[in-house]
């Protein structure tokens, strides 16, 4: 098949042929996600380059380990993004087992002149409650949410790409607002 065949051809249609051992199809779909996924984990990773391409490559090497059990009931967009999620989850859990008292302590690590040990941990826990928050979201709230809050699209993007009219679209993104509002602040307690 002609690579430019391939950009026509559904996430659906995608997986089965990467399922059957078609690279170019995986690398198809690499490439219609990359930026999208490198998006989020920029932002996830509070603008570090380095740790957001680190997130990239797992999670994308997580979606191929993983390709057969891919669920055609929901979008691959979606789930690939819960793939990204809880990578990004573990990344922090590895972050904050690695951290040593010492070196959270010590007088001879000195903190970067934009950042203290104390508030990074800080960061780094409300990054994983925030998570955690928005995977407890209904799925179509948790879609809107992360759409507008984590990828910063506008209303009429987001309206686009989901195939809904815009005044849905700010109510749905006003009702997830409201939900995580509350679970942020009832794991605050």
């Amino acid at each position: 098949m002609e690579i430019e065949k391939y950009i026509i051809l559904s996430d659906a249609q995608l997986v089965m042929l990467a399922l059957d051992g078609d690279s170019v199809a995986f690398e198809t779909l690499f490439k219609r996600y990359r930026e999208e996924i490198y998006a989020l984990c920029i932002s996830r990773t509070m603008g570090n380059t380095e740790d957001a391409s680190d997130l990239v490559q797992e999670t994308f090497v997580k979606v191929y380990l993983n390709l057969a059990k891919y669920d055609p009931r929901y979008t691959f967009g979606q789930w690939i993004y819960t793939i990204a999620r809880n990578t990004f989850i573990d990344y922090v859990r590895r972050r904050r087992d690695n951290l040593s008292i010492d070196s959270i302590t010590s007088p001879s690590v000195a903190p970067t002149a934009d950042e203290e040990p104390d508030s990074r941990i800080i960061n780094e826990q409300h990054s994983v409650q925030i998570a955690r928050c928005m995977d407890s979201l209904p799925e179509k709230y948790r879609q809107m949410a992360e759409l507008r809050f984590v990828r910063e699209m506008s209303y009429e993007e987001i309206a686009a790409q989901v195939g809904l009219p815009i005044g849905t679209v700010k109510t749905q993104i006003h009702r997830a607002r409201e939900r995580l509002t509350k679970l942020i602040s009832e794991n605050d307690k």
